[in-house]
């Protein structure tokens, strides 16, 4: 899904550290925060040189990888983040989709999700989907 520049509707998280060119395709100029491990990394540095100047609205974030946390240790460390950067804080379109890739949705992340105004949640085959209302997206927490 593409959204317009300054909106930030959805966010994609990817936590799989070996999805690698699959984020070619995935990058549609939504933000998306993605591991950096050895194979996910060349190709955000690659994006990266193709759009010199993202927007950080609209952009690719790399997250720092480290293997010895699970998939929800690295998503719960990377939430309030997250929120910060696309939240009310930071735009006047809060994002009210979170897509995870890489993770499976738990008890603590639905609990640390739910603390942040999302109250939908489908689980997928690679991960999940989280929504919340622009009502909820809107407050500051």
């Amino acid at each position: 899904m593409t959204t317009p520049a300054g909106s930030t509707s959805r966010v994609l998280v990817i936590l799989d550290p070996e999805y690698g060119e699959r984020l070619q395709p995935a990058w549609e100029g939504q933000p998306i925060w993605v591991e950096l491990s050895p194979i996910n990394e060349p190709v955000v540095r690659e994006l990266w040189r193709g759009v010199p100047a993202p927007n950080h609205l609209t952009g690719i974030t790399g997250l720092t990888f480290d293997p010895s946390l699970s998939a929800e240790e690295r998503l719960l460390a990377e939430l309030d983040t997250i929120d910060l950067h696309h939240g009310p804080s930071s735009t006047k379109r809060p994002y009210t989709e979170l897509e995870v890739i890489g993770c499976p949705l738990s008890d603590r992340i639905r609990t640390a999700l739910s603390e942040l105004g999302f109250t939908n949640f489908e689980e997928k085959n690679h991960g999940f989907l989280a929504d919340r209302t622009p009502e909820e997206a809107a407050i500051t927490r």
